[in-house]
């Protein structure tokens, strides 16, 4: 059962990242007026515009990846009966 659980909170953490990413790039085309800059090594992209995104992207999927992580390990704890720990 611990097996499944883990899985359960990995796919819902990478489902989280995947729908969060998916918000920056829609918000950073609706701010910028341009596409996001997905690769860094490309030359049309400013590298101050590669260098926001990237620590745009990474700093709200570590966020989202955090609150995912901590929603489903309390849900797992309201599962099982236990008391919230976390």
């Amino acid at each position: 059962m611990n097996l499944l659980l883990k899985l359960v909170t990995t796919g819902v953490s990478v489902g989280a990242v995947f729908v969060a990413n998916k918000i920056v790039e829609k918000t950073w085309e609706k701010c910028t007026g341009k596409k996001p800059p997905k690769d860094g090594t490309d030359p049309t992209h400013s590298l101050r515009s590669a260098l926001i995104f990237a620590l745009v992207s990474a700093a709200v999927a570590a966020m989202i990846q955090v609150i995912a992580g901590r929603g489903t390990q309390r849900a797992i704890l309201r599962l099982k009966g236990k008391p919230e720990e976390i």
